[in-house]
């Protein structure tokens, strides 16, 4: 929801409203047209915090803009402010402002003012289809009308498409009242056909069965879909001990309106703008401040804006007791990394392993980030602590042999590196990534040319779309001394990856190949003006700008394309 006022209307009447009267040097209030347009700009950018006290000085000048008070709603909102974000909500009464709509209904949710949400909703204040007969239940459950509240989520089961809504808020309606056997019912598909469970709704779900005395089911059931999940390990644990469980996602009506809004944010994440669904996110955390998955939703969607810094806030407030804490780490390394605090969220990643030394996940995080930093032996470390807790390889497993052998290759410990490559494909055996990094190391070091020509080709066929695939085949190509075969591919690879150095060098060389030394040269000068990337010597790229390929490669102590004679000549 950027800020849009046009510049023929709010910016001129701010501009007008605020010049400096003639001969004046100054005006106090002049700088609120640059507050405007710093507001604008850091809407659009959904940097909200930076856009707020912009957005509440344009407001002292332009109080009836409506986008404005929009605008500081949103922003608010996105911050967690639900007190805030209503004060400038109430401003926009009259507006038709869906954003003034949702933030005055959920404050007044959170005051467990039902009367007056009721009053709204009656009133047309609603948010539509889907949410009001939601919200209208609950907050008829929190008034003791428990049967109108469930003919309420009845109504949104008729609606197309939105069937599962209704079924699942009243089953956790029903698990709130004790009918543990009718909320199971629905929640497994027995009462009316299956439904598309969320992660949530599966959570729900358990903690209804071991009310009927079925918990080592459901933590075998949880298993099976989520496998080792640290988040899920406490529930687990505690549905294999067999005393019935407490139903913790809803335990008053309250929770209940927050799942309304965490669910409807859920669903609608990836179609409707982000601003939106972080707002429905927030609204989730303001009803129930414990709700860990609405915080968790929060934190990934401004990871999502790029807005790490209150992406990482987000994240750490999740408190280490609570299920969701692993996760909430591993997510503010991953935003600490993105923001390029690589060595802060390395220390995250060495934390949680300490803490939290029984999870592969985050040894296999702390390996990536290792990896990704260059620190090889120590990713190294990281991936054999993870496998050793995986086990026995299973199919699932082949990213964590696949980057160990990565490290393993990196560290110049090609036998190590060879047999996880060789495991990885055993797990996997058509994974384009591992035939292609196998394939190529088999090509730069010159071992089994046709094993490793068949590896990229099976790679190629699986990624036709890569260019650093494609790439690899024509570089197998070259190193067999397929000249033609390997420009084909090289000239693809380059034409799917312009501005990839490393692919232009490549192409130069098999230019040179076939006598087409103008055309090298070009391809040489494009890499360096591309560089400088990872696997690309600068400085042999300008010797053989400055020499020639085959000079190059007879002090290298290899064999020339072209006779000795004409090396010397230089050209």
């Amino acid at each position: 929801m950027p800020l849009r006022a046009p510049l023929t209307g709010g910016l001129v009447a701010l501009m007008l409203a605020t010049a400096p009267p003639a001969g004046a040097e100054t005006a106090p209030g002049y700088t609120a047209a640059g507050a405007y347009l710093a507001a604008r700009q850091a809407m659009g950018a959904q940097d909200f915090a930076a856009a707020t006290p912009f957005l509440d000085r344009v407001l002292e000048v332009l109080p009836e803009d409506g986008q404005v008070k929009e605008n500081l709603v949103v922003a608010r909102m996105a911050l967690g402010d639900l007190q805030g974000a209503r004060e400038a909500a109430e401003l926009l009464r009259g507006h038709g402002s869906q954003a003034g709509r949702l933030v005055r209904l959920a404050a007044l949710m959170a005051e467990d003012a039902h009367e007056e949400v009721l009053a709204e909703l009656d009133a047309g204040q609603g948010l539509g289809a889907l949410f009001d007969p939601l919200l209208r239940g609950w907050t008829l459950i929190a008034l003791g009308r428990m049967s109108d509240g469930l003919a309420a989520f009845e109504e949104v089961g008729q609606l197309s498409g939105m069937e599962a809504f209704g079924l699942y808020h009243n089953a956790l309606a029903l698990a709130l009242a004790g009918d543990a056997e009718r909320a199971e019912a629905i929640l497994s598909g027995a009462a009316a056909g299956p439904l598309r469970m969320t992660r949530r709704g599966l959570e729900a779900q358990a903690e209804v069965m071991s009310q009927l005395d079925r918990g080592e089911e459901a933590a075998a059931m949880l298993a099976e879909i989520f496998g080792e999940d640290p988040d899920l390990a406490q529930l687990r644990a505690a549905l294999t001990e067999g005393a019935p469980l407490p139903f913790t996602v809803v335990t008053r009506p309250r929770d209940g309106m927050a799942e309304v809004f965490y669910d409807i944010a859920g669903a609608l994440q990836g179609d409707a703008a982000d601003a939106f669904t972080l707002t429905l996110s927030r609204v989730a955390e303001a009803l129930r401040p414990d709700h860990v998955p609405a915080r968790l939703m929060s934190a990934r969607m401004l990871g999502t804006m790029g807005q790490y810094d209150l992406a990482v806030a987000a994240y750490a407030s999740v408190p280490p007791e609570a299920p969701g804490f692993v996760m909430a780490e591993l997510g503010r390394a991953e935003a600490l990394e993105r923001s390029g605090e690589a060595e802060a969220a390395q220390a995250v990643l060495e934390a949680l392993a300490e803490s939290h030394p029984q999870f592969a996940v985050v040894h296999i995080s702390l390996g990536d980030l290792l990896r990704r930093e260059r620190q090889f032996d120590a990713a190294s470390q990281a991936y054999d602590a993870a496998l050793e807790l995986l086990g026995e390889p299973l199919p699932n497993h082949w990213p964590v042999w696949f980057s160990r052998a990565i490290t393993h290759e990196r560290e110049g410990r090609w036998p190590q590196a060879e047999a996880d490559f060789r495991q990885a494909l055993e797990l996997n055996p058509e994974q384009p990534h591992v035939l292609n990094y196998l394939g190529y190391s088999l090509v730069e070091r010159r071992e089994s040319l046709d094993e490793a020509l068949e590896m990229i080709r099976r790679a190629v066929a699986g990624e036709p779309d890569s260019g650093y695939i494609v790439d690899s085949l024509g570089w197998a190509y070259y190193r067999l001394g397929r000249f033609d075969e390997a420009l084909e591919h090289m000239e693809r690879a380059v034409e799917l990856m312009p501005t990839d150095a490393v692919l232009n060098d490549h192409l130069g060389d098999v230019f040179w190949a076939l006598g087409r030394k103008r055309e090298a040269r070009f391809q040489w000068q494009r890499a360096l003006s591309l560089g400088p990337a990872d696997d690309l010597d600068m400085d042999r790229i300008r010797r053989k700008l400055d020499e020639g390929l085959d000079a190059v490669l007879v002090d290298e102590g290899a064999e020339p394309h072209h006779p000795v004679a004409e090396v010397r000549r230089g050209h």
